[in-house]
């Protein structure tokens, strides 16, 4: 049986609800991210600290609409829910990152753990692009940056031995 459109935007409004409470355990751990980004030595192609808000807000948007299409995609349950799930695993890798990076200053284990997480992304997407093409094609942004921000914690973590450990 369909959805009725109210079960639609509940479901949305879930997948919403997650994305940003995910969002919200990072920000708790990046609490001090603006002074301690800024005292970090970095390449001259690093972003400036503001632009990791607007991206990551965009970010996980796309997120939850790729997730709640898949959610209501009249793809066998069983797939489904293996999609599903590995979004879930994902956003849970998400936000331990800003633990590791920015709350307990472990540049090599941030680096380790953005790299697991870079491919639970890309599993979730083929995931995700078997049920619906186009919720695949909305985490392709995610995974482009979560590689960009794997390269530049590698570099971070290299260029600041004293401080990332």
């Amino acid at each position: 049986m369909p959805l009725t459109r109210t079960q639609q935007l509940i479901g949305l409004s879930g997948w919403l609800a997650l994305c940003f409470v995910t969002a919200g355990v990072g920000a708790v751990a990046s609490a001090n991210a603006k002074s301690f980004y800024s005292a970090l030595v970095q390449p001259a192609w690093a972003p400036p600290g503001w632009l990791f808000g607007p991206v990551w807000t965009t970010l996980f948007v796309l997120m939850a609409i790729a997730a709640w299409l898949v959610w209501r995609a009249p793809a066998a349950p069983t797939l489904r829910r293996w999609a599903l799930g590995l979004f879930v695993v994902q956003l849970v890798a998400n936000a331990l990152w800003s633990w590791l990076f920015f709350a307990w200053q472990q540049g090599a284990w941030a680096f380790a753990e953005v790299i697991v997480l870079w491919v639970l992304i890309a599993l979730t997407c083929t995931a995700f692009w078997r049920i619906r093409p186009l919720a695949g094609a909305l985490l392709l942004p995610y995974l482009a940056w979560v590689g960009f921000a794997a390269y530049l914690n590698w570099v971070l973590w290299r260029a600041n031995p004293g401080i990332l450990g």
